[in-house]
C-alpha cells in the first residue's frame, strides 16, 4: 500500500513522522493494519506458539549438546542448568545489539557445518536417518554415535560453539514474546529494568519447565516445523498477501508491481495459491500428521520428565572371571 502504517494501524502519508515508527511495526500489527484485528489475532497466536516453542527447542539443544563431551550430568540436570542460564535473557533490554551477535552466530554455525563436512568425508555416511531440515544434517554422520567416547579438541569447539549460537537464538526467539507479554500487562514502558525482569520471568518459566516435561529435541523439532512454522512462515503471509491486493484499486496503488516475468499480478496470485495448498497438504497435512504420530510414540517409549532421552545405556564392567578351586586328580599307588 502506498501508505505507512503507525502503531495504530492508522494510515500516515510518508513524511519524517512516519520514518519514526516505521522501525517499531511488528508483523501482527501490519495484519492489523491491512485486514483488521482478527488477522491480528490469528497472526499473533500462531507467531508467539512458534516462538515459544523455539525458545524450548533451544533449550533442550543445549542440554542434548553439552551430554556429548561431558556425560557426568544427565540431560535433564542439564537443562536445569542451562534453563536458568537462559533465564538471565529477561535482563535483554532490547535487539538494539543482536546484529552483532547474530553475526558471531554465523561464524559459529560456519565452523560447525565445515566441521560435519570434514566429518562426512573422513567417516562417510549412513542411510538409516532421516532430517526434517538443514540444521539435522549431522544425523547422517556415524562419527556422532562414538564422538563421546573419543572426542577430539575440534569437536568440543564445535559444541562449545553450538551451545553459544544456541544461547543467542534462545534470546532471539524469547525476546519478543517478553515484549508481548509486557505490552499486555502495561509494563512495556516502565523505566526501571529489574521490574521489567521479573515480569518477564512467568514467560521464561513455563519455558523452562516445558523443556524438562518434553525432552525430545528431533520430535518437538519436526512437530513445531510443521504445525507451526507451515503457518507463520508460508500460510498466513501468502493468504494476507491475496486479500491486501483483491482488489483493482489496491493493486494500482501498490508502490511495488509484482515483476513482469512472474506474470504481474496473475502469477503472484498463482504463486501465493501455489504454496498455500501444497504447504497446507504436505507440510501441515502429511508433516504435521507424522510429527505427532512420532511424537506420541516418543512420549509412550519414553515417557514424560525421561531423566534422560535417548542416552546409551551404562556400560557394565565385565565380571571377574569365576575361579574355580584347583582339583587334585591324582591317585595314590
Amino acid at each position: 500500500m502506498s501508505s505507512t502504517l503507525d502503531l495504530d494501524g492508522s494510515h500516515l502519508s510518508p513524511s519524517k513522522f512516519v520514518l519514526q515508527y516505521i522501525r517499531k511495526l511488528y508483523w501482527f500489527e501490519v495484519l492489523d493494519g491491512l485486514l483488521g484485528k482478527h488477522w491480528r489475532n490469528v497472526g499473533l497466536a500462531f507467531n508467539c506458539t512458534f516462538l515459544l516453542f523455539g525458545s524450548v527447542i533451544q533449550l533442550i539443544a543445549c542440554a542434548s549438546n553439552i551430554y556429548y563431551i561431558n556425560d557426568n550430568l544427565d540431560k535433564r540436570t542439564w537443562t536445569y542448568i542451562f534453563g536458568a542460564c537462559c533465564a538471565t535473557t529477561v535482563f535483554i533490554h532490547s535487539f538494539h545489539n543482536y546484529r552483532v551477535w547474530s553475526f558471531l552466530g554465523l561464524l559459529m554455525t560456519t565452523y560447525t557445518a565445515w566441521y560435519l563436512t570434514n566429518a562426512s568425508i573422513l567417516h562417510g555416511q549412513r542411510n538409516n536417518a532421516c532430517d526434517v531440515e538443514a540444521a539435522e544434517v549431522y544425523v547422517y554422520l556415524p562419527v556422532c554415535d562414538s564422538v563421546r567416547s573419543d572426542a577430539d579438541a575440534a569437536f568440543c569447539v564445535c559444541v562449545v560453539l553450538m551451545l553459544i549460537h544456541q544461547f543467542i537464538t534462545f534470546g532471539f526467539a524469547c525476546t519478543p514474546l517478553y515484549f508481548v507479554w509486557e505490552k499486555l500487562i502495561g509494563m512495556h514502558e516502565c523505566q526501571s529494568m529489574c521490574k521489567r525482569a521479573a515480569a518477564r520471568l512467568p514467560v521464561v518459566i513455563p519455558i523452562w519447565f516445558l523443556a524438562i516435561i518434553f525432552p525430545f529435541f528431533g520430535p518437538i523439532n519436526s512437530t513445531v516445523g510443521s504445525l507451526l512454522a507451515s503457518f507463520t512462515v508460508n500460510i498466513i503471509p501468502a493468504v494476507a498477501h491475496i486479500f491486501t491486493f483483491r482488489s483493482s484499486a489496491a493493486r494500482e496503488n501498490s508502490v511495488e508491481q509484482p515483476p513482469r516475468f512472474l506474470g504481474r499480478w496473475t502469477g503472484a496470485f498463482t504463486i501465493n495459491a501455489f504454496i498455500v495448498v501444497w504447504v497446507f497438504i504436505v507440510g501441515f497435512g502429511f508433516g504435521g500428521w507424522a510429527s505427532m504420530i512420532n511424537f506420541v510414540h516418543q512420549i509412550d517409549t519414553f515417557r514424560l520428565f525421561t531423566k534422560c532421552y535417548q542416552c546409551p545405556p551404562p556400560v557394565m564392567a565385565s565380571p571377574p572371571p569365576i575361579s574355580h578351586p584347583h582339583v587334585n586328580h591324582t591317585r595314590s599307588l
